[in-house]
């Protein structure tokens, strides 16, 4: 019985360590990922919705990083249902795979 149990733990731990978490970091869409990096808080919710089929991204240490399709749809729907007019961070869990994020999860802050 030990050994199953230590074959599951080694089994799940490599997809377990896959998964990442980036936390309060500024959503941007393609078209105004340059031109909003010096100050990504001034982009507007009216921008991002905007310029949704350029797909979203975030600012990751001033690098835009893209979203996968699903990401795309969780943002779009979170822009949307959002008050916030500008300022627009979040919370997104996933796997980053080559140069794009996988999403599970993305969350605006408040």
């Amino acid at each position: 019985m030990k050994k199953l149990v230590l074959a599951a733990l080694v089994v799940t731990m490599p997809m377990a360590a896959l998964a990442a978490t980036w936390k309060d970091v500024p959503l941007v869409d393609h078209n105004c990922a340059e031109k909003v990096k010096a100050n990504p808080d001034a982009h507007t919710t009216a921008c991002l919705l905007q310029c949704a089929s350029s797909g979203y991204g975030i600012l990751d240490h001033g690098k835009w990083v893209p979203l996968d399709k699903v990401g795309d749809e969780k943002a779009l729907a979170a822009l949307k249902a959002t008050k916030r007019t500008d300022h627009i961070r979040v919370d997104v869990t996933g796997e980053q795979k080559g140069s794009v994020i996988q999403v599970a999860s993305l969350r605006i802050l408040d």
